[in-house]
């Protein structure tokens, strides 16, 4: 692991070749705190929301909360891009029960918080300019998606949104328990959008003019999703503009180290925030600068004393740098344990609450066997009573039955002496008639 005097000079000139320059008026979160304590606004940045105003705690945004749904919250930087290479570098984080829903969108828009304001992609009008769009499309794990407007589309009416993106890539960026990191990079010849440190996709016919406005919005629905954004770093190449608002190249470094180790007020006065990000072989942008290690080199490079002295400073510089890494990734993993501490916490005081809600169970339950016993009992008591008027109504009906067919008996019965008297007693009188007529007859007439 050493370099000579010509290998040091060669790096140190690929590494300025290579370097970005922070852009502080369009850039936030890339200190010790996103706002200046005691305030409640960031420097060149402008807040919206509705009908809520996003809260801004010391190392987040809170666009839209874990509760109440239906929220809109919104930052928009208040000057303008003026670069034309240039690197942007977002970190934000989603977390929501299972079905919630919402959606985050990264604009680059001209006059972005008068034409867009706290709006998302499906409810905004007509816009210029470039905005990614991170949410749960088709039902979906994840997606994010690109779309591009001149100023002719109105959005808000337009039937199938969907089918104007010009490119997406799968994205699982919901209940991580960790940020996830959105990279634009835009040259004279490409522009691309990277995911986690990975490609999602890229094109060579896409070019922003100067003059747009950086902007972040979210949107939540009725179960809704949190969007906390923690950082939104805007790089370039240009360093002859450096005095239209990018820094020294070597500051962004050394205010990563000071945010990670946080010294004590007075001394972060004394030492003011400084800016850099620098890439690395593969042509990206590293997470941290110092990740190359010094390379093997023979013993046998080294033959004075001037060449021991270089190699023993790089030596010492490379370990110093690692130890910044080290401690960066210690207080990195701190914050998250203390914020998985403080969900864990909200989700043990929900289980509570959850459980003295369980108390009352066994009120319910013992209610529950009282309605089954008085349910029993009144069965019980149907039953007996349908027993007795059955049996109450078969006894009445066999007694009237039988009563009946007495009665039916007696007076329905066929009556045959009767009709032998009236036949025979009508014979008799024919008879008795015949006999009178022929006597009549018979006796003489008498003449007067």
């Amino acid at each position: 692991m050493r370099l000579t005097l010509s290998a040091a000079a060669l790096a140190a000139s690929l590494a300025q070749a290579h370097a970005q320059y922070l852009v502080n008026e369009l850039s936030f979160g890339y200190g010790v705190r996103i706002a200046p304590e005691g305030t409640y606004s960031i420097p060149n940045f402008a807040l919206q929301g509705r009908p809520n105003i996003p809260e801004l705690l010391s190392n987040k945004l809170i666009l839209t909360p874990p509760a109440p749904g239906n929220q809109r919250g919104a930052i928009w930087a208040e000057k303008t891009m003026h670069y034309q290479s240039w690197i942007t570098d977002v970190e934000f984080r989603a977390n929501g029960p299972e079905r919630a829903g919402g959606n985050l969108n990264i604009w680059l828009v001209k006059n972005g918080a008068h034409a867009v304001g706290s709006e998302s992609v499906y409810t905004v009008g007509r816009f210029e300019g470039l905005v990614l769009v991170v949410d749960q499309h088709g039902g979906s794990g994840g997606m994010i998606r690109g779309f591009l407007n001149d100023g002719t589309t109105d959005y808000k009416s337009n039937h199938n949104v969907d089918n104007l993106a010009f490119g997406h890539c799968s994205f699982a960026y919901r209940n991580l328990g960790r940020p996830s990191q959105i990279k634009m990079r835009h040259t004279d010849t490409k522009f691309s959008v990277e995911v986690d440190s990975h490609l999602c996709f890229e094109s060579d016919k896409i070019r922003l003019p100067a003059g747009y406005n950086f902007g972040i919005t979210a949107a939540s629905a009725d179960n809704p999703d949190s969007f906390e954004v923690f950082k939104l770093v805007v790089l370039t190449e240009d360093s002859h503009n450096q005095n239209q608002g990018a820094t020294d190249p070597n500051a962004y470094a050394k205010a990563q180290d000071a945010s990670s180790q946080q010294p004590p007020p007075a001394q972060q006065q004394q030492q003011p925030p400084q800016q850099r990000m620098t890439f690395g072989k593969s042509g990206q942008v590293a997470d941290d600068p110092y990740d190359n290690a010094i390379p093997d080199a023979p013993a046998e490079k080294i033959v004075d004393s001037k060449a021991q002295f270089a190699d023993l400073h790089d030596r010492l510089q490379s370990v110093n740098h690692h130890l910044s890494t080290i401690f960066r990734s210690i207080n990195a993993y701190a914050s998250i344990g203390e914020q998985r501490h403080e969900e864990v916490s909200v989700m043990v005081g929900e289980i509570k609450g959850l459980m003295s809600k369980l108390d009352k169970m066994d009120t319910i339950e013992s209610r529950m066997r009282d309605m089954e016993r008085e349910m029993r009992s009144l069965r019980n008591e149907l039953s007996s009573k349908l027993r007795e008027s059955e049996n109450s109504i078969k006894y009445h009906v066999s007694d009237k039955h039988e009563s009946l067919a007495d009665h039916v008996k007696v007076h329905a019965a066929p009556g045959h002496t009767k009709l032998i008297l009236v036949i025979i007693g009508s014979q008799v009188l024919l008879v008795s008639g015949y006999i009178y007529y022929k006597r009549r007859k018979s006796m003489p007439k008498k003449y007067l």
